[in-house]
């Protein structure tokens, strides 16, 4: 009878400590170069992207550098920023395409280039309150000097 109650005094204790460390474990911030608990939303605390409702999810990050004379080139003919990205309509060779990237300086006369990616289709952006029916998301743009 005592070795039964050591015994589930002993697995209690066990559970117990188990269960203190998990909890402090999905409130501690990751160090970096880790990732955060999946039960977190997001993976940021806060539970949003961007650790904010309505945070964006790309804060701190920049768009990757395009080298010249990869997949694409043409003229911007519209640009608009919002919810974090740019939207640039381009002309290449008489054809016009939309291309989202993420936040961007660049003007409307501007030569740019940008690697080939699937397009979607019926995008649906709920910032701009649009529907673009075919648009493809680069990594990023080079303004060509």
């Amino acid at each position: 009878m005592k070795k039964t109650i050591v015994l589930m005094l002993a697995v209690a204790a066990f559970a117990a400590a188990g269960c203190q460390k998990k909890e402090q474990a999905t409130q501690a911030p990751a160090a970096p170069g880790q990732q955060m608990p999946a039960n977190v939303p997001g993976g940021v605390p806060g539970g949003a992207p961007g650790g904010a409702p309505g945070g964006n999810p790309h804060a701190g990050l920049k768009p990757q550098e395009i080298p010249a004379g990869v997949g694409h080139k043409g003229k911007v003919v519209e640009t608009m920023n919002s919810g974090g990205y740019t939207y640039v309509q381009i002309d290449e060779n008489g054809q016009k395409v939309w291309v989202a990237v993420m936040e961007t300086k660049v003007n409307k006369g501007d030569v740019v280039e940008f690697p080939d990616s699937p397009p979607m289709l019926n995008f649906q952006s709920k910032t701009l309150k649009r529907t673009f029916d075919k648009i493809i998301f680069a990594p990023g743009l080079r303004i060509v000097k």
